[in-house]
């Protein structure tokens, strides 16, 4: 089992000896859970949890492909029934209002699963449903599943030509203007909306109790808000497309559809997946299938076996992840390891530094059309995605990688200078980070009527330039080099007026800010700056009459809630990560956060969190923080929240490790 260094006697004067054991305690039991449960490959991975759209859109899928079983359906109804709320809704995160569109599509899959109009549950559903609109106020996206089947007309769903791919990377709106997500989901999704194909359905599962009386199907824009509807020009657009569409001779069509359906196969992965994520993988298969292309071609039978990766059978049910997760699990694994004193030449450690090393992605992708100049050398999130590595990974992986001691010294060092010469390529002109574009910024598409659910683009966040710094800074890199000047310019002009910073990648302000403060500290910035004086101040105001801190999803819709929620053990860490490296004199606070930990910590080593800590999208469409932008309310109807099952553990243990180092040094 793991075992821990123990730091100079100079700790048991600095803290009692109570508090002492009790942080020995919870880091050996922490290492020991992460001992055991370290694949033999030598990676970690744990379950990514979303909402109950992937298991009723994958229902959805199997039957617009012909590919579904009653058996598979069953457990995906389990499921679905097992995460419905009291009030019969379904909702975007643990503890938020039920969403209209999110329960829609429950209601829909379960239907077509064979569930009865009847049933209590169904009718609780439909109850919430058509108070709220029912499918006219739907979200685009569900109402393009909707249509698959019957259930919405095609005329009331905005036009996406697949002509945009013949656009040059230079002109505007040109598919390389999106986000590598937004660009891997709305090109298949083209040439579905060109086709406006229709699969039959028993009649049992036909909807139309869920369209209000008086509603107009065909007429009906959906998804576009008031502040959307001001923008004319889209608007005309839109309306233009839809009479090229109408036109009995498009000269660029056919030529565009080839190209699509060409790069949509080229950007397969080898598990099987586009991008890794759930929404342009099962749009590929939708297209590629309306193209004629058979369930048995190689293509489609790679794209339709790969989902059994992301598959969770349990107690007769059946889950889907959205994407998963094991190089961004591995890395905070083994920092966490590393900062809680396990030797750097462990074995446990070496395993996850050699399958480290495999998983960099030496492939050119996407990302080139902007840094053209860049080479290849990042990593990705996922198992198999070498078409798009991400800087947050990347910066985690040179962090990771940095800590330990491996037989293949040169082979370290080679991957480590790779890594960084990529991610210096990467950088915007900003001084910040994107998550995987380097200058995708053009806010423009996100104001396309098409755009109500998600991000669209990709621009520069404080977490992932915080985390760029740290990396940097780790491997060696010049404090006074111009692109680390530039970043910590940046993240000084991206703080809040209340001190805190913004989260893209994480909930929420106590992610961003527990993000950016130790970046600060790393790149030698002045502790007693008024910077970081006013985020101090801002972390231990927030922290709980219980010694922990948290925050609610719901911050991104209202940020009154900034810093509030219940106690996390992963935010409690963020914040823990940030005072211990930005003002160690907050020892109260700090201490407080401490026995926290230990006190909710199990006697497995591990830690309960069944709040969502982790974020996909926010829902501002642009992928920043702009309140003009999008409006909703704190179910988050255009957002897509994340429960990493890590969180919990590594996060965690990287406080406590940090405390106990903070000990040895006289705190």
């Amino acid at each position: 089992m793991a075992t821990i260094r123990h730091p100079t006697e100079a700790v048991t004067t600095v803290i009692s000896p109570e508090l002492k054991h009790s942080v020995i305690r919870a880091m050996k039991r922490s290492q020991d859970y992460f001992a055991r449960t370290q694949s033999p490959e030598g990676y970690w991975w744990g379950e990514l949890e979303s909402n109950s759209t992937m298991e009723a859109e994958y229902l959805l899928l199997t039957h617009f492909l012909g590919v579904g079983d009653a058996d598979t359906w069953r457990k995906l109804a389990n499921h679905i029934f097992e995460t419905q709320r009291a009030d019969g809704t379904w909702g975007q995160y643990y503890g938020s209002p039920g969403d209209l569109s999110t329960t829609i599509e429950c209601y829909f899959a379960l239907k077509l699963a064979g569930a009865s109009l009847n049933d209590p549950r169904m009718a609780k559903a439909r109850v919430f449903i058509v108070s709220r609109g029912g499918i006219p106020k739907a979200r685009v996206f569900t109402k393009i599943w909707l249509a698959l089947f019957g259930q919405w007309s095609w005329d009331a769903i905005p036009a996406l030509p697949p002509e945009m791919i013949l656009l040059p990377s230079w002109v505007p709106m040109n598919l390389y203007d999106f986000s590598s997500w937004a660009r891997g989901t709305i090109l298949p999704l083209s040439i579905v909306l060109t086709h406006r194909p229709v699969r039959p359905i028993p009649e049992y599962a036909v909807v139309p109790e869920l369209v209000p009386r008086g509603s107009n199907k065909a007429n009906d824009i959906p998804g576009i808000s008031k502040l959307a509807r001001a923008q004319a020009a889209f608007h005309l657009v839109d309306w233009l497309l839809r009479r090229y569409n109408s036109l009995p001779w498009q000269p660029l069509r056919r030529l565009a559809i080839s190209k699509a359906e060409r790069w949509i196969i080229e950007h397969q992965e080898e598990d099987g997946s586009w991008g890794g994520i759930q929404p342009p993988w099962v749009y590929s298969l939708i297209a590629l299938s309306i193209l004629g292309y058979d369930v048995r071609h190689p293509v489609m039978r790679k794209g339709i076996k790969g989902f059994k990766n992301f598959a969770i059978e349990e107690n007769d049910s059946l889950r889907m992840q959205a994407c998963v997760s094991p190089v961004w699990d591995t890395c905070l694994a083994m920092i966490a390891l590393s900062d809680s004193s396990i030797p750097p030449d462990s074995p446990m450690l070496q395993r996850a530094g050699e399958w480290l090393m495999r998983a960099q992605v030496s492939d050119g992708g996407d990302w080139q059309i902007k840094a053209r100049h860049a080479s290849p050398g990042g990593w990705s999130f996922e198992f198999s995605n070498c078409a798009y590595p991400d800087i947050d990974d990347t910066a985690e992986a040179l962090i990771a990688l940095d800590k330990v001691k491996l037989r293949d010294v040169c082979g370290k060092n080679e991957a480590i200078r790779r890594g960084a010469e990529w991610l210096l390529g990467v950088q915007s002109k900003s001084g910040g980070w994107g998550a995987f574009d380097k200058d995708n910024t053009r806010r423009a598409v996100a104001k396309m009527p098409f755009a109500d659910f998600g991000e669209m683009i990709d621009p520069p966040s404080a977490d992932v330039t915080a985390h760029a710094v740290e990396a940097l800074v780790q491997i060696g890199y010049p404090l006074d080099a111009p692109p680390l000047s530039r970043a910590v310019q940046y993240l000084i002009s991206e703080q809040e007026p209340d001190g805190s910073w913004f989260g893209r990648w994480g909930v929420n302000y106590i992610y961003g800010t527990g993000a950016v403060l130790p970046s600060l500290e790393a790149a030698g910035a002045d502790t007693r700056s008024e910077q970081v004086r006013r985020a101090v101040d801002w972390l231990t105001t927030h922290q709980n009459a219980d010694g922990g801190w948290g925050e609610s999803c719901a911050s991104y819709a209202d940020p009154a809630l900034a810093g509030k929620g219940h106690s996390t053990p992963s935010q409690t860490a963020w914040a823990l990560i940030a005072l211990m490296a930005a003002d160690e004199t907050k020892r109260d606070a700090i201490r407080s956060g401490i026995k926290y930990l230990t006190k909710t910590q199990r006697d497995d080593g591990t830690w309960e969190e069944k709040w969502y800590t982790g974020t996909g999208f926010p829902g501002y469409g642009t992928g920043d923080k702009d309140e003009n932008v999008r409006q909703q309310g704190s179910e988050l109807s255009a957002g897509f929240m994340i429960r990493y099952d890590l969180y919990r553990n590594y996060w965690p243990l990287m406080a406590l490790g940090r405390f106990w180092r903070l000990c040895a040094n006289n705190m």
